[in-house]
This record gives structure tokens, C-alpha cells and sequence, in this order.
């Protein structure tokens, strides 16, 4: 079977095809299209050509498209969580929850394309304002380039295309090359929606090749982007003018006070250091307890790790399964030699498994110079430290070149208020883990972690430009 480009609402052959294998048990699941260059372009002439069309469409027509593929996408939800796992390994419960959070954003957007509108501007409050009307009025941009990951590939996908489509502007989309399928599927059902031809296109193509054509075509108004700091800096060089919508890396932490309750947090805990291998951008990576409860946090952390069930990812059972690549389990396996060799424990896990697995890691007392505190880890590895003072744990948490969320875990009030002022992230969880995430939060960080902020209303925003209208009654 073939996996071909969707370009202008129907499927377009490739002169290359390259086979597309699931990172458990590495199995051929299809061969999808390589695009070449002119079909990257080609793909921008459509959109360019349809954008007209969708400007003209209603906000009611446009909330009606999309709410079909919401309705239709909890007829299909089984079908799409198998696919999702299919491609990446998600264990199939955890992907059962991204298709509800898929559904729940294409209704936001649904709801948002109802409600997304201007204001009026009192003109009389200057001298030289009076007997003038004002207000301002929100248009789409016109073609907005998109560019997924593999981690979330339903909803990430949905993350791009529902604001945009809400706010009438078109898309050329670029899904991550290990989870192109989950955007083909959506991609059907956009069209059985009756969204215009040409609206939406979807492109497997190199990223490079795929960046170098959208930041070369004046024509590509916006670019929005989930990924890698690295290739977001390059995408916003090469942007110029144009706006930019980025949600990059993260080495997420949070804080234990000593004033937690640690038996009515752990299992949260490990929920979010462990979901889908650590593979999640708000992952937590990095946990700083306080000295006088650290062990009993430890013991009571590797209790629960240790009962993380690993296995076949379509099982209901499973908890952890494969990573993306096996090239993800060996730079995972060098980071944590890396910390070992610089004085840091390895309290359990540390090994890889079959079928490109790696075994929950947990890593005391890791210096912050190591990759594995750092960087990003995006592996099921979370590293712990103790503090004294909050002062000193807030200092640590800010201590890194990503600022995306962050949570603590207190029972004092002011430790609390402490924490939300001096943190230098996009978003403070109390009493949470900086895992969580629901649809229509704004959503984005600052230093390395992004610019600007997704949440359907927030992306509206970033994709719609700002037109004032002057009326002079004098």
C-alpha cells in the first residue's frame, strides 16, 4: 500500500515513495510519498489560489466544518487511536486520549470560528476623535505553513489547522515523517466536511526542503511550528516579516516542598515523567524535593516506576512502550552513562529492552551540567535533586535555557505565590504536574521554549491580522 501527497482535496502520486515502519517491532506498515520541490510548490499554488474562497466562507460555515470533523472523529475514534499507535508506539489507551483531546480542540475551534471578532475604538476620548466611528476587524492572514511532530500527531495537527481554519486562512502542512498517517486521516475528513478545495495540503517531504521552500515563497504569510529550538531558530531567520508561531524544547520540573503530601502525589508524578516514554514536550524531566522528605520521595517514586507495565503498545495494559527510533534509545542510554560518569545515581531502570524500549530511569543526584538536566531529554527519564531553601530550587528550575511550564507542590500558600512570581516559564502549575495541558489554555513558553502562544483563541490571534475602520460622521 501507498500513502500518497493531498494536494487541492485529492491524492497526488510522488515520483519517490519511502517505506514508513512502526517503532514497535519495526514492521512496514505502508510506503508514503517523498514530495519533491514542485510538489511543495504546487501545494502552495492551490492554497494560495483557494484562499479567496475560504475568507468568503461564513464563520458559521467554517464552524460547521469543522464541528463535522469532531462529530465524526468520535464515530472514528477507535480507528484513529489504532492509527496513532500504529505509526508511534502510543500505548492505545494514551491514545484514546489525545483522539478526546483531538475531538475537544476541533470543537473549540468549532465554537471559536462563531466568535472571533474586533472591537470598537472611542475615537472622543481625543480632542481630534470627535463624530468618529471606530472599531477593528480580524482577517486571515491568507496561507499559513504548518509543521507537526510525531509525539502528538492528531492533536498537534489539530492544533494548527483548527485555528487556522476557524479564522478562514488556508494550509500547507508538513506532519512529523515518522506520523504522517494520523494527518492523511484527518485530512478525509476535512474533505467529507465540504472544506474547500485546496484549503488544506498535506506534504511528507524532508523538513529541510520543506523549510527552504515555505521561507523562500513570499506567499506563506504565517508559519506555525512545533518542534526542535535548533530548526525553530532557522525557520524564524529565514521568516523575515512574517509571523511566527513556535513551540520549541523543554526540560519541564517541578518542585516538592517540604509541606507536599507525597502519597496523594506520586502516582501523578510518575504519570508525568512516564507518559508515552517521557516523549511529551512538557515531560516532566527534572524534580527538586526538599532535603527533609527527599527519601522518603525517592523511596516511594521507585516504588511506583517499577510497576510501569511495559509491552505491546495495543494492549490496554501498557503503560510504556517503544520510543520513536532506536537512535532516540541510544542517545538516551549515552546521556545517562554521561551522568553517571559525572557522579549521578541510577536508582532504578538505566537499560534498553527489546523492540526499542528503554526501561523508566530515575537518576539522583545528576550535576546540571549533563545532558540529561539541560537539554531535552524526551526519553522516560526524570532526574532528582534536593533542596533547602525554595529560593535555591526556584533558582535551579530557572537555571536552564527553557522556560515552558513548571509546577510545585505545597501546601503554603506564600510558597506558592513565590513560585508563580519568580519562575521564568509560560506556565506555573500549583499543585500539578507541568504535564498538564487541556485545549483551550493559552500554551507556550518563553527563553527557548517558543514565541507566542497556541490554545485555539490564542493561535486565532497569532493568524488573523488586526484591520481599523475609521468612520468620519463630521
Amino acid at each position: 500500500m501507498k500513502q500518497h501527497l493531498w494536494i487541492n482535496g485529492q491524492e497526488v502520486e510522488a515520483k519517490e515513495y519511502q517505506p514508513l515502519y512502526s517503532p514497535y517491532k519495526n514492521k512496514q506498515i505502508i510506503e508514503v510519498a517523498v514530495a519533491q520541490k514542485e510538489n511543495i510548490i504546487t501545494a502552495i499554488d492551490v492554497a494560495y489560489q483557494s484562499r479567496g474562497r475560504m475568507k468568503d466562507l461564513s464563520s458559521y460555515e467554517r464552524a460547521n466544518i469543522l464541528q463535522y470533523v469532531a462529530n465524526e472523529l468520535e464515530e472514528r475514534k477507535e480507528e484513529a487511536a489504532k492509527i496513532i499507535t500504529k505509526e508511534s508506539a502510543k500505548p492505545i489507551r494514551i491514545a484514546l486520549g489525545e483522539v478526546e483531546r483531538t475531538i475537544e480542540t476541533y470543537t473549540f475551534a468549532a465554537e471559536e470560528a462563531k466568535r472571533f471578532y474586533g472591537e470598537t475604538i472611542p475615537l472622543d476620548s481625543a480632542k481630534q476623535g470627535a463624530n468618529r466611528t471606530a472599531y477593528t476587524i480580524q482577517e486571515p492572514l491568507g496561507v499559513v505553513a504548518a509543521i507537526t511532530p510525531f509525539n502528538f500527531p492528531m492533536n498537534l495537527v489539530a492544533h494548527k489547522l483548527g485555528p487556522s481554519i476557524a479564522s478562514g486562512n488556508t494550509v500547507v502542512l508538513k506532519p512529523a515523517t515518522q506520523t504522517p498517517l494520523s494527518a492523511f486521516f484527518i485530512a478525509e475528513l476535512f474533505d467529507n466536511a465540504g472544506l474547500p478545495k485546496g484549503a488544506l495540503n498535506i506534504i511528507t517531504s524532508s523538513g529541510k526542503e520543506f523549510g527552504d521552500v515555505i521561507t523562500e515563497d513570499d506567499r506563506i504569510k504565517a508559519i506555525t511550528f512545533t518542534g526542535s529550538p535548533s530548526v525553530g531558530k532557522t525557520l524564524k531567520k529565514k521568516a523575515g516579516l512574517r509571523k511566527t508561531l513556535m513551540e520549541l524544547g523543554s526540560n519541564s520540573a517541578i518542585i516538592i516542598d517540604e509541606s507536599a503530601l507525597i502519597d496523594k502525589i506520586i502516582d501523578r508524578i510518575v504519570q508525568g515523567s512516564f507518559s508515552f516514554s517521557g516523549q511529551v514536550c512538557i515531560s516532566v524531566q527534572r524534580i527538586f524535593v526538599h532535603e527533609k522528605i527527599i527519601h522518603s520521595f525517592i523511596e516511594k517514586m521507585v516504588e511506583k516506576t517499577k510497576e510501569l507495565k511495559l509491552g505491546d503498545p495495543l494492549l490496554m495494559e501498557t503503560e510504556i512502550s517503544s520510543m520513536i527510533s532506536k537512535e532516540d534509545v541510544k542517545r538516551t542510554k549515552e546521556w545517562i552513562d554521561e551522568a553517571v560518569q559525572h557522579g549521578a545515581n541510577v536508582l532504578t531502570g538505566g537499560f534498553e529492552k527489546d523492540d526499542n524500549m528503554m526501561e523508566p530511569t530515575i537518576i539522583y543526584n545528576a550535576p546540571n551540567h549533563v545532558k540529561i538536566s539541560c537539554e531535552e531529554a524526551f526519553a522516560p527519564i526524570v532526574v532528582i535533586n534536593s533542596f533547602d531553601h525554595l529560593s535555591d530550587a526556584i533558582d535551579h528550575v530557572n537555571d536552564s535555557k527553557y522556560g515552558l511550564q513548571a509546577g510545585i507542590f505545597t501546601e503554603k500558600l506564600a510558597h506558592a505565590f513565590q513560585a508563580v512570581r519568580e519562575l521564568e516559564v509560560g506556565g506555573v502549575l500549583v499543585n500539578d504536574i507541568p504535564t498538564f495541558r487541556v485545549d483551550h489554555m493559552p500554551y507556550g513558553g518563553v527563553k527557548e521554549s517558543g514565541i507566542g502562544r497556541e490554545g485555539i483563541r490564542y493561535a486565532i490571534e497569532e493568524l488573523t491580522e488586526k484591520k481599523l475602520v475609521i468612520f468620519n460622521h463630521n
